[in-house]
């Protein structure tokens, strides 16, 4: 039972520290698709028009 315990007290550590350490960064929203997906901005001016 103890190292049940033990496991579930360094799993936590390890989740809180991550979070701590990603900040406001984290996405927590799961998968995206369509045009939440895209990472790149759109280009503009006239690369866009060729």
């Amino acid at each position: 039972m103890w190292k049940l315990a033990l496991g579930f007290v360094v799993f936590a550590a390890i989740a809180l520290f991550v979070i701590f350490k990603a900040g406001d960064k984290v996405d927590m929203s799961g998968e995206k698709h369509g045009a939440d997906a895209v990472h790149a901005p759109t280009p503009t001016g006239s690369a866009a028009s060729q």
